[in-house]
C-alpha cells in the first residue's frame, strides 16, 4: 500500500553555514543528521529535528584543501561519514567530534563517493574516470580501475553484488562485484547519464540524463519500466523516498519534481531559485534536503541548503 503525503501542507526551511555553494547533501542512516559538502572546502553536519523544532546545531569538518564534492555516511553507523574532495583525498570523520579519523591519498580529483550497503567498502570516482575501491577498515585502496569512457555517478545494488556506472555515452554499465567483471550494458538514454539512485525496496533503480529524462529500471529484469518527463534541462540529481513510492529529480529547471514511482505522475513541485546540485530524501521521515547554486543579490554564493517536508505552522 503506497503512502500518501500531504505535499500541499508542507514547507521548506533554509540552513545557512557555508561560505560558498553546497555541492552535496546526505542523511545518516537513522535520519537524524544531515551532512553538507561545499566549495568552501568544508563539510558540515547538522542535527535535524524531524518535526522542525529548535535551531539546527551544526559542527564543521575542516581539513580538505579543495572543494568537498560529494559525501556519504556509513550505512551501518550513524556517526561516521566519508568525504571526497578535489584535493585528491578521501577522509573519514566522526560526526560527534568533528575529527578526521582516516584519510587516503588517491591519484586524482575525487568527484563521486558511495558506500557499499554493508559498510565494508567505499567506491570513489575521479575526474579522470578512474574508480578506486577502499577497504573501510584499513582505509587503503583494494582495487583501481581506469575506464575508457566518461564515468559520471556510481552505485552498488542493495545486496552489494552488482555495481553500476552511469556514462557519458548514455549507457549504464553493470559490473559484477567484487570481480568488477562487465555483466551488462544498458542503452539507457540518448545523451549522457549523469546520476543514479537505487530504490530502498531493492526493486528498481533510476537514472537521470542530459536528455532531461529520468528512467526507471526493474533491477531483476534490467528493463526500463517507465520514464519521468517533467524536467526540461539535464537531470543532475535524483533520489527515492524511504518507502520507494516517490522520486525527486532536479536540474537547471527552477523546480524540483516529485513524481509517483508507480504511476509516473508528478505529485508536487518545489520551487527553487537556482540550478540544483543535490537532492536527497531522509531514510526515515519524508524530508527532502536540496542544495544548489543559490546566489544573493550581489551575485555571491549563498552557501545554503533547504529541507522540504516540515508541517507549515
Amino acid at each position: 500500500m503506497e503512502e500518501k503525503i500531504p505535499f500541499k501542507n508542507l514547507s521548506s526551511r533554509e540552513y545557512q553555514g557555508h561560505k560558498k555553494k553546497v555541492h552535496s547533501v546526505a542523511w545518516n542512516c537513522t535520519g537524524t543528521k544531515l551532512a553538507s559538502g561545499s566549495v568552501d572546502q568544508t563539510a558540515r553536519v547538522w542535527h535535524i529535528e524531524p518535526h522542525g523544532h529548535g535551531k539546527a546545531k551544526d559542527i564543521e569538518l575542516k581539513g580538505h584543501t579543495d572543494s568537498v564534492d560529494q559525501l556519504c555516511w556509513d550505512p551501518k553507523h550513524a556517526d561516521l561519514i566519508a568525504t571526497a574532495s578535489g584535493d585528491k583525498t578521501v577522509r573519514l570523520w566522526d560526526a560527534r567530534s568533528g575529527k578526521c579519523s582516516q584519510q587516503a591519498e588517491l591519484s586524482g580529483e575525487n568527484i563521486n563517493i558511495t558506500y557499499k550497503p554493508d559498510g565494508t567498502h567505499i567506491a570513489v570516482g575521479n575526474r579522470d574516470d578512474e574508480l578506486t575501491i577502499l577497504d573501510v577498515r584499513k582505509f587503503k585502496p583494494m582495487h583501481r580501475r581506469k575506464f575508457s569512457y566518461e564515468v559520471n555517478e556510481i552505485a552498488w545494488n542493495m545486496t552489494g553484488d552488482m555495481f553500476f556506472l552511469t556514462t557519458g555515452n548514455g549507457t549504464v554499465e553493470v559490473l559484477a562485484y567484487p570481480s568488477l567483471r562487465p555483466v551488462d550494458t544498458l542503452m539507457a538514454h540518448t545523451a549522457g547519464c549523469y546520476c543514479i539512485a537505487i530504490d530502498p525496496t531493492g526493486r528498481y533503480f533510476a537514472v537521470g540524463s542530459a536528455d532531461s529524462l529520468v528512467s526507471l529500471w526493474d533491477i531483476s529484469e534490467m528493463l526500463c519500466v517507465r520514464t519521468f518527463t517533467k524536467l526540461e534541462w539535464p537531470v543532475r540529481t535524483i533520489s527515492f523516498n524511504s518507502t520507494g513510492d516517490y522520486i525527486a529529480s532536479a536540474s537547471e529547471d527552477l523546480f524540483i519534481d516529485i513524481s509517483n514511482v508507480h504511476t509516473g505522475r508528478t505529485v508536487h513541485q518545489i520551487p527553487c531559485r537556482a540550478a540544483m546540485n543535490s537532492v536527497e530524501w531522509n531514510p526515515k521521515y519524508n524530508l527532502l534536503a536540496y542544495a544548489g547554486d543559490d546566489k544573493n543579490k550581489y551575485s555571491a554564493d549563498e552557501g545554503v541548503f533547504r529541507i522540504f517536508g516540515f508541517e507549515s505552522s
